[in-house]
């Protein structure tokens, strides 16, 4: 196994990257939990987005998003994506790919009703990435769904999470002159141990 020390440390890369986030929570101003999630279409042409990661699991990455979206169509055509988390504050990244499966219905559920009750009425609201006449007319239909819904929502059917279960995770950190630190950690299979190599800057 490739000899790592510091803040590369470790056994287990869930564990690492939820200590990296943890530092991150500590010195980022906005978003520290913020990935650029990448997809691709029908066509192999590639989409990236903003979204929040909301928990790091034993074995997976999970956001949440409407499904019928740009990015839930393109998972569901292909099962697979990428995300990579940078914090400036720390001169750190790490970048992930891998599967794509739907969290448990339950775990949508418990999250879904965590949300500001605004949150909650947009999500039923927003047809999300789909043409918009004008603001007015979204915030008309979330009056109109505050009406039909009342003050406790259900789960939309087409909102929930996605958990992104990786056969590679890279963690970077900045060094002087651009030579960077950089492991990556490797697996054929989810089911599959690790292999961890440095890479070159």
């Amino acid at each position: 196994m490739t000899k790592r020390s510091g803040i590369f440390s470790g056994d287990d890369p869930f564990r690492l990257a939820r200590q990296w986030l943890g530092e991150a929570e500590a010195v980022e101003p906005n978003d520290p939990n913020a990935i650029a999630l990448a997809t691709v279409d029908p066509d192999g042409m590639p989409n990236v987005r903003m979204v929040l990661l909301k928990e790091i699991e034993p074995e997976g990455f999970v956001f949440y998003t409407n499904y019928e979206s740009a990015k839930g169509l393109e998972i569901e055509g292909n099962g697979k994506a990428a995300f990579v988390m940078h914090w400036k504050s720390l001169r750190r990244q790490i970048r992930v790919r891998g599967f794509v499966e739907k969290v448990e219905d339950a775990l949508s559920d418990a999250y879904f009703n965590s949300r500001s009750l605004q949150s909650r009425l947009g999500a039923w609201a927003s047809h999300q990435s789909q043409p918009l006449t004008t603001r007015a007319a979204l915030m008309a239909e979330v009056a109109k769904v505050t009406a039909k819904h009342g003050p406790n929502p259900k789960r939309p059917p087409y909102w929930g999470g996605y958990r992104i279960v990786p056969t590679e995770i890279e963690f970077w950190a900045d060094g002087a002159f651009r030579l960077h630190d950089r492991f990556r950690w490797s697996r054929d299979k989810i089911h599959d141990s690790w292999n961890i190599q440095r890479l070159n800057p």
